[in-house]
């Protein structure tokens, strides 16, 4: 199939130390980054904003756990389905649905609040359709980059967007929104996270679009063959395997906490409870992305699988800092620890699909990728609320970071990663 974003552009000698921008030499790929950083830009505020909104209409964890656990319900249950339309369909037109509906959601969100009439359902509600949204893009845009980039520039494409996202989505995006927030009230965050999704659908339509509008009706007759074929995949590759089974795990133990109870945390033990939360998570998003630079400006490791669950079991561990810790300057320090691993470790991750996945399937198993690692979300967001009430957080957080290392050693072990990396070297 082609890609509406294929390009014939000579590939760019480039040195070692340049290897990390290699891909913005071609236009589509520069138009396409631009406008996803906007997109991540405005979920990094989003991620604030929301929460924020949510406490000021009932200041209650299990009300911001069931908007959580919404827009995790609307991701796992359609993520199979985005797998498949990204296998199917002109993923071009994926994302730009995807981020016309972004805008479209948000907006009334913050008409709703302007009114004076928004409600916990209506935050529920927008979650769910902002979850569905994610669904059907991640799988697009990771089947895309292969048929844009040479082979050789996925782990630089890869880091790119491992810097970007940490940056906007995770530091400058919360951190604006915090102090925003603070200063004014919600729905002054909600418009400006609408206009950052207008800007970026606006450079999305920039793009060239597809030669031909269709793809023949011909390919791909039957959706459960295809998401059979995906699966079957999955289950005969032990490191994918093994690798999901633990990441579902790890969701279950550590997303929840950090997004459900960390707003509560900044606002008992910190003064500016609002400005405090954004910069803690400022500080993931810039450990995320200096841990994604440092790995993008090198060559894959020869030992991938080993670096890659090493750093991924040990990332974990300064969570229980945040639990215990009414320090803000070793909070931020603690959460900036739990970045670095967690940027090194999904840009490996991700080339790593593009690398060893076939091409013509890998819509599907990011798909599966997607929902077994995230088919605990919303469980994770909904119990961690109400938990919270009758555990301690301190025993919830110490959980949160000792329980990866011990999955990851498993996984390791159980699925012979040493010895597989060895006979696939990348």
């Amino acid at each position: 199939m082609s890609s509406p974003f294929d390009v014939t552009t000579p590939e760019p000698r480039t040195t070692d130390r340049w290897r990390v921008l290699a891909p913005l030499s071609f236009r589509e790929y520069r138009l396409l980054i631009t406008a996803v950083s906007l997109s991540i830009f405005a979920e990094g505020m989003w991620t604030v904003v929301a929460a924020l909104q949510v406490i000021a209409l009932d200041n209650d964890p299990s009300a911001l756990s069931l908007v959580a656990a919404c827009m995790g319900t609307g991701l796992v249950c359609f993520v199979l389905v985005g797998g498949i339309a990204a296998d199917r369909l002109n993923r071009r037109n994926i994302i730009i649905t995807v981020e016309a509906a972004n805008l479209v959601i948000v907006s009334a969100v913050a008409v709703l609040a302007s009114l004076g009439t928004l409600r916990i359902w209506h935050m529920a509600v927008a979650a769910t359709c902002l979850g569905i949204a994610t669904a059907f893009f991640f799988p697009a845009y990771s089947a895309l980059l292969p048929r844009l980039l040479p082979a050789e520039q996925l782990l630089a494409a890869n880091g790119i967007e491992g810097v970007v996202r940490p940056v906007f989505q995770q530091a400058i995006g919360p951190a604006a929104a915090g102090v925003l927030v603070g200063l004014t009230f919600p729905m002054v965050g909600e418009t400006t996270v609408a206009v950052l999704f207008g800007v970026g659908l606006i450079l999305l339509l920039a793009t060239r679009p597809a030669v031909a509008p269709t793809e023949p009706e011909t390919e791909h007759k039957h959706v459960l063959h295809d998401l059979r074929d995906g699966f079957r995949f999955m289950a005969r590759t032990p490191w994918l395997l093994w690798t999901l089974l633990v990441a579902s795990v790890y969701v279950l133990v550590v997303l929840g906490p950090i997004e459900v109870l960390v707003p509560f945390i900044a606002e008992g033990r910190f003064a500016d409870g609002p400005r405090a939360y954004g910069f803690i998570m400022a500080g993931f998003g810039i450990g995320s992305a200096v841990g994604a630079l440092s790995v993008s400006a090198a060559r894959m490791p020869r030992r991938y699988l080993t670096v890659m669950m090493t750093i991924w079991g040990l990332g974990a561990l300064p969570l229980i800092v945040v639990g215990t810790t009414w320090s803000f300057p070793l909070m931020l320090a603690a959460a900036f620890g739990v970045g670095l691993g967690d940027g090194a470790s999904m840009v490996i991750w991700g080339t790593l699909l593009q690398r060893r996945v076939p091409t013509e399937m890998l819509g599907r198993v990011s798909s599966l990728d997607f929902f077994v690692s995230l088919v605990f979300l919303p469980v994770s967001y909904a119990i961690v609320g109400p938990l919270s009430k009758v555990v301690g957080m301190q025993a919830i957080f110490l959980v949160s970071g000792l329980l990866p290392l011990v999955l990851t050693a498993i996984a390791y072990t159980a699925a012979r990663m040493r010895r597989d990396e060895a006979a696939h070297p990348l």
